[in-house]
């Protein structure tokens, strides 16, 4: 992590679900020279696919039924900052289409609009899919793949990182104790 804090290069976070791949991009963003712009995060696999090119590029009043003003996406929300895709493996093939112009170019275009906006934003990925098998499969873009693919860091299960056991127990512990009065009685 800390050789990629400097540079503005992608980074794909690669781990099983619950191995805390936004804990080490939120640690990317918040160490890295980045740290007083905005940390955007994006669950991909959460945003239905026909609403995942507004979500990320904003749209124009009246680009389709339902939009009645114009919406910032979270390329310009999060420009002079990150924007970290969590499960960018579940991104519709069109939303691929765009994310791979965007990171290209540097510059959005709102769904419904005309004008090429201008965007700063380190992107930060991450999935708990194998992007490469899904490439093979067609599944997802190889052009993509190796635009966002330019730093790998793979997190271990904690299951093979069983030293980091004792300071999570003893962080929980001291939060679980913050958050208790211990002047009323538990029951």
């Amino acid at each position: 992590v800390g050789r990629v804090l400097e540079s503005d290069v992608p980074v794909s976070v690669f781990g099983e679900s619950g191995t805390g791949k936004e804990l080490v991009a939120r640690a990317i963003h918040d160490s890295g020279h980045r740290h007083e712009g905005e940390f955007v995060a994006v669950n991909c696999g959460a945003i239905p696919q026909n609403l995942q090119a507004s979500e990320l590029f904003g749209h124009e009043r009246g680009a389709f039924t339902g939009a009645q003003s114009q919406h910032r996406g979270r390329f310009e929300q999060a420009n002079g900052g990150t924007l970290f895709l969590d499960e960018i493996g579940e991104m519709s093939a069109s939303t691929q289409t765009a994310l791979l112009r965007a990171l290209q170019e540097r510059t959005i275009q709102r769904v419904g609009g005309r004008t090429d906006i201008p965007v700063d934003v380190r992107v930060i990925c991450a999935t708990h899919r194998k992007l490469d098998e899904l490439v093979k499969a067609g599944k997802f873009r190889e052009d993509l793949y190796y635009r966002i693919n330019v730093i790998e860091l793979r997190v271990p299960a904690l299951r093979e990182r069983l030293d980091d056991v004792p300071p999570l127990v003893d962080m929980l512990l001291d939060r679980v104790a913050g958050q208790i009065d211990v002047t009323r009685p538990q029951i």
